[in-house]
């Protein structure tokens, strides 16, 4: 198949999951219910586009294969994962024709159905693990073999629509909320979304008001575990065997997924420290996300409940950030920015293509997050140009940035917003990471080039040739009074952080951790302690 197409049918598959992302969210109830499985999916998804959309492959082969390691690579929560084992399995098949046919369709299914199946360890039904195996089973009925490739993926979404309809049938959990698996329906809007792209139809529009959830599925126990854990494992003659047996006794939900180059780990623990240290053992560990889903757990019952009590909510405020790296956009994202602008300490972006952005926001009033200090002149001009009631929350680094999101609610005013983001910087602690670029003296820091540099609110506060001492002075000034949390995003050059996971949870009890992997230039380690 063309890459042009499968480019296309990309895009208009995550454009509606887009459109859906917040209502999946609100379905999470399994296996945990942490409300961010549309998120994941639509962040795993986005990086299959990002992938396509920079693509040269010259063969179906060779774009399955770049589409195959993007959705491993890219592929957030558990959710994601398995999502990414899906397309290894439709692409495995694709992959060896130029062309698509009913025949060629029948077989990917199947195969994407067998790939999810392999993946999970204990496989359980009513979930999305059912309805792909649905859609492979309808591709595969006798009265659907000469149909043209267009009318068998509007049957097989029919089928995997009735299958979604039915989670509940198959789990308990979900009867109980009263509603559908989240997974599930992430991936009916996504094979959707291709559909709609093959017919050259208009994408349906996303649902104006939220879903109405009963008290039933907004109140949900939280994970016995704390933290989602998914990292990388990249190196030669990988085994996910072996690998999968040295994690299964630190949690649940594990899925060690890939191939003998690269492994996708998914677990939940209340270790990251340990399965990172066993990941180390195996290769070299890279895209690194901690999450704690107590915290998400509570934060998406307060949405709901505040949803429940009041009025559909509407976007009052939009947000409009900058910050370098495609992790650290997919977050800022993910956290309600309606638009980020690539840019950064290197690359400032124009006061016009801030501007730009205001005034493609969807809401009359705009936030804006400079998260650098040379952005913050330019926020102002296109402030003062935009037709919209605009103000700068003056956030002069990404993590703060970060800290000042946290608190942005898109269905409170401008004003209220402003007050607390305002507040959020003003009470959080930033710390950065970088590599000297030439000798110097900085507030009192001997600095040599090519050494690591830790700065804590920008100030210098150590330099050394080794990392570990570097960032333990940082987290001593960090990690003082009674900060609750600290959130880490790593860079290019990011160090392996299993031994800093395990150090924090034994020196720090009381803070939670996350880290993210952010993808910035310059700084291999980015931080915030609130």
């Amino acid at each position: 198949m063309p890459l042009e197409v499968v480019r296309e049918l990309a895009r208009s598959a995550l454009r509606n999951l887009e459109a859906h992302r917040q209502r999946i969210d609100d379905l999470n109830v399994y296996p945990v219910p942490d409300g961010d499985t549309g998120t994941n999916l639509t962040l795993t998804l986005r990086s299959i586009v990002e992938t396509l959309d920079t693509s040269t492959a010259k063969s179906s082969e060779a774009a399955a294969k770049e589409l195959t390691r993007a959705a491993l690579m890219g592929a957030r929560g558990n959710s994601g994962v398995i999502f990414s084992q899906i397309v290894r399995g439709f692409m495995d098949v694709l992959g060896q024709s130029e062309e698509i046919t009913t025949p060629l369709l029948r077989r990917a299914f199947r195969s994407a159905s067998d790939a999810a199946y392999r993946a999970v360890k204990r496989p359980v039904e009513g979930t999305m693990l059912t309805v792909i195996r649905e859609m492979a089973e309808e591709a595969e009925r006798r009265e659907n073999r000469k149909l043209p490739p267009v009318e068998l993926l509007q049957r097989v979404l029919a089928r995997g629509e009735d299958a979604l309809a039915r989670t509940p049938e198959l789990l308990d959990v979900l009867r109980d909320a009263g509603v559908v698996d989240a997974g599930a329906a992430g991936l009916v809007e996504i094979t959707r979304g291709i559909v709609l792209g093959m017919t050259g139809e208009s994408l349906p529009e996303a649902p104006a008001e939220p879903s109405v959830l009963g008290l039933e599925a907004i109140h949900q126990e939280p994970s016995t575990y704390r933290y989602c854990t998914v990292f990388v494992v990249e190196g030669e003659s990988l085994d996910a065997a072996a690998l999968e047996a040295e994690l299964e006794g630190l949690g649940d939900s594990l899925l060690v997924v890939g191939d003998e180059t690269a492994l996708k780990v998914h677990v939940h623990t209340d270790d990251p420290g340990a399965a990172l240290s066993a990941g180390v053992a195996h290769g070299v560990v890279a895209g690194v996300e901690v999450a704690n889903m107590h915290a998400q757990t509570a934060e998406r019952e307060g949405r709901l409940l505040s949803s429940s009590r009041s009025a559909p909510p509407t976007p009052e405020t939009g947000l409009v950030a900058v910050c370098p790296g495609q992790g650290n956009r997919r977050l800022f994202e993910s956290l309600g920015a309606t638009h980020v602008i690539e840019g950064g300490q290197t690359m400032n972006p124009s006061t016009a293509e801030i501007l730009e952005a205001i005034e493609a926001t969807p809401a009359d009033a705009v936030i804006v997050l400079p998260n650098n200090a040379n952005v913050v002149l330019s926020a102002e001009q296109a402030a003062a140009h935009a037709t919209k009631e605009v103000r700068i929350v003056p956030s002069r680094s990404v993590q703060a940035g970060l800290a000042a999101i946290n608190r942005f609610l898109p269905t409170s005013s401008l004003e209220e917003n402003e007050r607390e983001m305002l507040d959020a910087l003003a009470s959080a602690m930033t710390a950065e990471i970088t590599i000297a670029s030439r000798d110097a003296e900085l507030d009192g820091v001997a600095i040599r080039k090519g050494a690591y540099l830790g700065l804590v609110d920008e100030v210098a506060v150590a330099s050394s040739e080794r990392l570990d001492e570097v960032l333990e002075e940082v987290l001593s000034r960090l990690l003082t009074g009674d900060r609750e949390s600290l959130v880490i995003l790593t860079g290019e050059g990011a160090p392996q952080l299993d031994g800093l996971m395990a150090r924090l949870q034994h020196e720090h009890p009381e803070v939670d951790v996350e880290i993210h992997e952010g993808g910035q230039p310059h700084y291999p380690l980015l931080l915030v302690a609130e």
